[in-house]
């Protein structure tokens, strides 16, 4: 079986920049996580997709119902177990390990199937979904009191799309030019978190001691490699910004684009001063807008990069509010 290979993958080897960002990834999470209504989310969504795998007859598939038949007799944990063994695992017992693994693997189902359509097969994405949920039993504080689905979903979905941007890559780069190019992006985010905004050129090249001309090069060689405006799988004519992964199963579009939600966002939004929905809008790509940098929404609506930063957060905290008091997070507008 799948799982019980992966009890003995070795993620030592994977990109470091994994390690700078799981403070991020803990610090997002929903304290209130609701234990009973996820474990029956997971459980119906496992269910769909061995309905939906039966309606196909090719070897791929076959393989994936194989696969989801096996993996449907691993019961999923209770709070109670997840402490235990998230215990266990992050003494190195090789049970608890397992054990967290493989009454979690339904859930990187649930997860992959979001991302169908974007040039990846199902086997594809849980097997890259499957290296992050690894990640997520090794790095799991049971300590901290979330769920482990709810901490596994973002480092699941975090080696679902980068596996998914590395197939759509015009320019396959160098390996030692990848190693320099990662070194670059972690000191950018590194000095995002602390500085709290997106750090410039020239404060890359400070933290770094590199010229800021290198710095510019290589920040710009990945932006090339990454374009989300690059079409992907066989329509040529859908970029990959528009195959963002839907929540609901309904297509390759967001769940934005669901009437409901859309409603939501819009009540949410109205919480915000007409100031700060402008900055928002503009700066996430809401409303019919493109995502633009800090620079760019400035110049659009005549503030500094500063200003613009600074309502960016104003409004942030204040969504971030709202949303708690219905048991959401941040995610449920910009994910």
């Amino acid at each position: 079986m799948l799982e019980r290979d992966l009890q003995d993958v070795n993620l030592d080897t994977l990109e470091e920049k994994d390690d700078t960002v799981v403070d991020d990834a803990a610090d997002e999470l929903d304290d209130d996580h609701d234990d009973t209504e996820s474990s029956r989310d997971d459980e119906e969504a496992f269910e769909k997709a061995l309905s939906r795998e039966d309606r196909y007859s090719n070897h791929s598939l076959d393989a994936t119902q194989i696969y989801l038949n096996e993996i449907g007799f691993s019961p999923l944990l209770t709070p109670e177990e997840e402490v235990y063994y998230g215990r266990l695992a992050r003494k190195g017992d090789p049970a608890g390990r397992a054990r967290m693994i493989e009454s979690n693997l339904r859930l990187v189902v649930k997860i992959a199937r979001r991302y169908l359509n974007r040039g990846l097969s199902l086997l594809d994405l849980i097997e890259e979904g499957n290296l992050g949920l690894i990640r997520a039993v090794e790095k799991f504080d049971p300590e901290r009191g979330f769920r482990f689905s709810t901490y596994a979903t973002w480092w699941i979905r975090q080696t679902i799309e980068r596996a998914l941007m590395n197939q759509t890559r015009t320019i396959r780069l160098p390996i030692h030019v990848v190693k320099e190019l990662n070194i670059y992006l972690r000191a950018a985010r590194e000095l995002t978190q602390k500085l709290d905004h997106e750090a410039t050129a020239e404060e890359i090249a400070e933290h770094l001691d590199k010229p800021v001309e290198a710095v510019k090069k290589m920040m710009g060689l990945n932006e090339r490699i990454s374009s989300v405006d690059y079409p992907v799988g066989g329509d040529s004519d859908k970029p990959l910004i528009e195959t963002l992964a839907d929540d609901n199963d309904l297509g390759p579009e967001s769940s934005l684009l669901d009437g409901d939600i859309k409603q939501h966002v819009d009540e949410w939004l109205s919480e915000l001063t007409e100031k700060q929905m402008e900055v928002v809008v503009r700066r996430f790509g809401l409303r019919g807008h493109e995502a633009a940098t800090l620079e760019q929404v400035g110049e659009e609506i005549g503030l500094t990069r500063e200003r613009v930063r600074q309502i960016q957060v104003e409004a942030l905290k204040k969504l971030r509010r709202v949303l708690d008091k219905q048991g959401l997070s941040l995610d449920s507008i910009f994910a």
